[in-house]
């Protein structure tokens, strides 16, 4: 009896163990994370970045290919004063020389600045406009201090 119990358990363990090995292997187009999201590769970002928590990785990531939009989008968290005039410049600095990013690295450590981009993911998700995505991080993240948006 104990050996069908540890039997079934190995079995049930493994079937688990197949199952989230093939659910990280969908052909999903690198460039997207599987939402219709344009998205930078992480292989281009800096050691930092692909060391961090999967949600700043996915803000750093549409931050880099969405300039567009996170241009458009301000700041909460203070960083005005270090120059950022949006929430982009919380994580790109500018380019290099040589045509690459120069990244920055404020929004590893700052919470505020990837809660923005989470929130604006999930409204370009929604269908929302910039401008509708900018009055909703304006209402819900302005209690935390002054915009960095000139």
């Amino acid at each position: 009896m104990l050996i069908d119990n540890k039997k079934s358990f190995f079995l049930l363990f493994l079937t688990f163990l197949i199952l989230l090995v093939t659910a990280g292997c969908g052909g999903s187009d690198p460039q997207s994370n599987g939402s219709n999201l344009k998205m930078a590769s992480m292989e281009d970002m800096p050691t930092e970045v692909r060391a961090a928590a999967v949600t700043v990785q996915e803000a750093y990531q549409f931050n880099v290919a969405n300039p567009d939009v996170m241009r458009q989008i301000p700041c909460y968290c203070g960083c005005g004063s270090m120059g950022h005039k949006s929430n982009y410049d919380c994580y790109v600095a500018g380019m290099n020389e040589d045509g690459s990013i120069k990244y920055d690295t404020h929004a590893l450590g700052c919470s505020i600045c990837v809660d923005i981009t989470q929130d604006t993911m999930r409204l370009t998700k929604e269908g929302k406009t910039v401008e509708q995505i900018k009055a909703y991080v304006d209402q819900n993240y302005a209690q935390y201090g002054p915009s960095n948006m000139p």
